[in-house]
């Protein structure tokens, strides 16, 4: 059963605690990072058996495939998956934005140009469960951007085939090419490339512990999005909340898995005791019953506070991956919200719909990184390069002011090379 904590009477460490069991596997994935950057596709096709179960005459997806998995969609799924692309596409090219230049004095010019990264690699979640949204919503910003390569892994199923919804949604946002790979194998394909998967510039995309932590260490040699943790739902409710409601929405992050976190944080110790009522009716209903179980008892909370604003202000310190505003006048409290990775308005406004539909990134930071990351988005796969132009009048008002203050750091070098250009006039 949940925990009913009142925020007044508990040390702020409780509220604001998270509970984690991830097993440190640094080792075990240094282990196979190292295999398959020394041994390229052998590695890959042996882990592939190994956790996979399927041996696999090729690794990358064929044409054949993908269009076999189009053929085979409900037409009524696949017009849900080109919807949904349509609104992530048109949220996400606002995000667009041009480099700049600007006038100096003596016809000096300054500038930055806004550049694609030119090959990214996607890791999406698969195997027993198939997430075409996270192929929606990383490929489409990817594509957008300008990347001139976008490839995913994505491990196989045990008939060492991809889920064809996968493969569909690929389609639709504009894939490069897809790989049979998962695991941390997957990301050390990705960050230093074998004989058919092409080293990528930045690896983004959720996964395991495993995923995870390749991707912490493989930092460095490529760019990577974030350190992805448990998923993580915080709704802020007033008295006037339907308690099915809530309960049903932490329920949609607490199927995720075990380790997942759900929390409520309401002005009312009556619907804090429904919502805790609802949440024993509606677990047992869920297939995923067990694991969303788990996820409530070990990690799920309803905090009661005095007011919407203390309920904001504790979100703010937990900054959690989705937080819904589920109150009266809801925009009266969006402009306090400082710490949150996506936040979900008014009591219409299920996180669900983000995860899939409406258009705003699902790819958030975690475990109280909100603080300081974002969403990811288009400005993920750009890079800005700057630039400077001087004219010699330009240099030469400058280039004492250049010398003094490379002398000032102890760098004359620096100085002589500012000076040098106007030979003994100022050297």
């Amino acid at each position: 059963m949940i925990r009913i904590m009142a925020a007044d009477q508990v040390p702020v460490s409780e509220i604001l605690a998270r509970k984690s069991i991830l097993a440190d596997v640094s080792g075990t994935v240094a282990e196979i990072l190292a295999d398959v950057r020394a041994n390229g596709d052998a590695a890959l096709y042996r882990y592939c058996a190994k956790f996979d179960g399927v041996q696999l005459d090729a690794l990358e997806v064929t044409p054949e495939e993908t269009e076999a998995a189009l053929s085979s969609i409900e037409p009524e799924f696949l017009q849900v998956l080109k919807d949904a692309a349509a609104n992530i596409r048109a949220f996400h090219e606002k995000q667009v934005r041009p480099g700049f230049i600007m006038d100096g004095r003596h016809g000096a010019l300054m500038g930055q140009r806004v550049v694609p990264i030119e090959k990214v690699g996607l890791y999406v979640p698969g195997g027993t469960a198939a997430y075409p949204s996270t192929v929606l919503m990383d490929a489409i910003p990817a594509k957008i951007a300008g990347c001139s390569e976008i490839c995913i892994t994505t491990p196989p199923g045990r008939d060492g085939r991809i889920a064809p919804a996968i493969l569909a949604a690929a389609k639709i946002a504009g894939v490069s090419r897809i790989f049979k790979v998962g695991g941390a194998q997957a990301v050390a394909a990705l960050a230093w490339g074998t004989e058919t998967i092409p080293r990528v510039d930045k690896i983004v995309g959720p996964g395991n512990a495993f995923v995870a932590e390749a991707k912490k260490q493989v930092f460095g040699q490529v760019s990577i999005d974030m350190i992805a943790g448990p998923s993580e739902i915080l709704v802020i409710a007033d008295g006037k909340s339907d308690p099915a409601v809530a309960a049903a929405d932490l329920l949609s992050q607490a199927e995720h898995d075990r380790m997942a976190s759900a929390v409520l944080v309401t002005d009312s110790d009556a619907l804090a005791r429904a919502v805790s009522a609802e949440l024993e009716r509606q677990i047992p209903l869920l297939p995923r019953a067990e694991i969303a179980r788990t996820s409530i008892d070990s990690n799920g909370k309803i905090i009661v506070v005095r007011s919407i604003a203390q309920a904001v202000e504790i979100s703010n310190a937990l900054a959690p991956e989705h937080l819904e505003l589920c109150v009266e006048n809801p925009f009266d409290y969006l402009a306090d919200v400082k710490n949150a990775g996506s936040v979900f308005v008014g009591r219409w406004c299920p996180e669900a719909l983000g995860d899939y539909y409406a258009g705003a990134n699902h790819t958030l930071p975690t475990g109280g990184t909100a603080r300081f990351s974002s969403p990811l988005s288009v400005d993920d796969f750009v890079k800005k390069i700057q630039y400077t132009y001087y004219t010699r009048p330009a240099l030469e008002e400058a280039a004492e002011d250049i010398a003094l203050f490379a002398r000032q750091e102890g760098l004359e070098a620096h100085a002589r090379s500012a000076l040098s250009r106007f030979g003994g006039e100022k050297a």
